[in-house]
């Protein structure tokens, strides 16, 4: 048995907008499995060895649950468009560049290494449509020692001809092909991802459901993000009075199903979502950069919605989830000032918890370092920051979020496994 002993000021996210911190605590784990947080360390771990960071953040790592890997390289372009333009003018071309298998080694072994670097351990990630590269991202990804969901994206319409596509029977082979390869990876699984309701046709998305209801698959895509996006499923499903009707009718609609951005959904919509446990995940840089809104996650979460946070990388700007927990909170406080109804606005708990304990219940997970969860951690460092006052450990913990020193980074554990320490 292996032993995996941290000692430090542990933060754990055990509830939402309530973390309970042990200053000079023990994270322990077995054979990478979490034992418990123990103010004093037990006697049966006398003699064991012990990582001892001394007064430093030993946090939770983050699950980024929607981000599009193929869009890596052009983060920070085409900023100045909304939604629909900058998918034709940026995203298609950009990503049919991964049609070629050195230039997705290349690129995807960066991303992978850089999620790490950030304290990302979970993902559910869209590839593009190429099977190949979506295989070499999935590699990539077990190499670095990401954990999670990639899906090869389907999309045989509405596409860009002659750039970007790829016909019903030919979505569906490489889908099979894609799928058959999957059982080669211990810690990246496959996860079925239409790209949104305009990008597949009925045919296909029947397909989908039916495979993932056979295979027991999870569902990932995009719903109500941007009201030109609305109308146009409007036009292509006169039959469903929602966008959400549009997944449920082939059966993509269910408690593994992930739903991106949620900004205009109204009440029935949200109600649709808490019957069926679809997890909703709130993007906040993306939805501000493509001008689509400001998701009501305060209203989700009141009604008893499940809500995760994602990066949205490249319609987001930031891939370090810090970043992303900051925008949610600023996203927030935004609605609170531009809706009738005021909401509350998210506290950097509530935030945090959100980026962490919320993104690990979709892979099965208890919140915060419950006993039985795998290790999924990290240790920072913030002794040269400068400090108005002798701080204590959750206003640390709070000003983490928004500031961090350089290198503040010191070793990251995914799945039980060391995968990162700083030089």
């Amino acid at each position: 048995m292996t032993t995996t002993i941290l000692k430090g000021t542990i933060v754990s996210a055990a509830a939402a907008g309530a973390p309970e911190i042990t200053e000079g605590g023990y994270l322990v784990a077995e054979d990478g499995v979490i034992t418990g947080v123990f103010p004093t360390l037990p006697e049966r771990y006398t003699g064991a060895p012990v990582e001892d960071f001394g007064s430093c953040l030993i946090l939770q790592t983050f699950a980024d649950l929607h981000l599009h890997a193929p869009q890596y390289p052009m983060l920070g372009t085409g900023m100045d468009l909304t939604l629909l333009d900058w998918l034709n003018t940026y995203t298609f071309p950009a990503e049919a560049r991964f049609a070629d298998p050195d230039y997705a080694r290349d690129v995807y072994r960066k991303l992978a290494a850089e999620l790490i670097s950030h304290g990302t351990t979970r993902v559910a990630m869209f590839s593009s449509l190429h099977t190949d590269a979506t295989l070499i991202l999935m590699e990539e990804l077990e190499r670095a020692g990401v954990t999670g969901y990639v899906g090869k994206v389907n999309m045989d319409r509405n596409a860009a001809p002659g750039v970007l596509e790829e016909t019903t029977e030919e979505s569906i082979r490489e889908t099979e092909r894609w799928l058959a390869e999957c059982g080669r990876f211990s810690h990246v699984r496959p996860m079925l991802t239409p790209r949104f309701t305009p990008s597949c046709t009925d045919e296909l998305m029947a397909w989908l459901g039916k495979t993932a209801r056979e295979r027991g698959l999870p569902i990932q895509s995009h719903l109500s993000e941007n009201d030109r996006e609305i109308e146009w499923v409007r036009q292509l499903h006169p039959d469903c009075t929602q966008y959400w009707e549009t997944y449920a009718k082939f059966g993509l609609w269910n408690d593994r199903t992930l739903m991106a951005h949620c900004v205009w959904s109204d009440e029935r919509e949200r109600a649709a979502m808490k019957e069926a446990g679809v997890t909703v995940v709130h993007c906040p840089d993306s939805n501000v950069n493509v001008c689509s809104g400001t998701a009501p996650v305060r209203t989700m979460l009141q009604e008893g919605l499940k809500v995760a946070l994602g990066s949205d990388i490249a319609g987001g700007d930031h891939l370090d989830m810090f970043d992303v927990t900051a925008s949610a909170i600023r996203a927030s406080k935004v609605r609170q000032m531009t809706d009738s109804a005021r909401p509350a606005f998210l506290t950097v708990p509530e935030a945090w918890y959100l980026a962490t304990s919320a993104g690990a219940a979709f892979f099965g997970e208890a919140p915060g370092f419950a006993p039985g969860n795998p290790l999924h951690a990290m240790v920072l460092s913030d002794d040269a920051l400068p400090q108005s006052h002798a701080l204590t450990g959750r206003e640390r913990f709070e000003r983490c979020v928004y500031r961090r020193q350089p290198g503040a980074l010191r070793a990251v554990w995914s799945a039980g496994r060391k995968v990162y320490e700083a030089e």
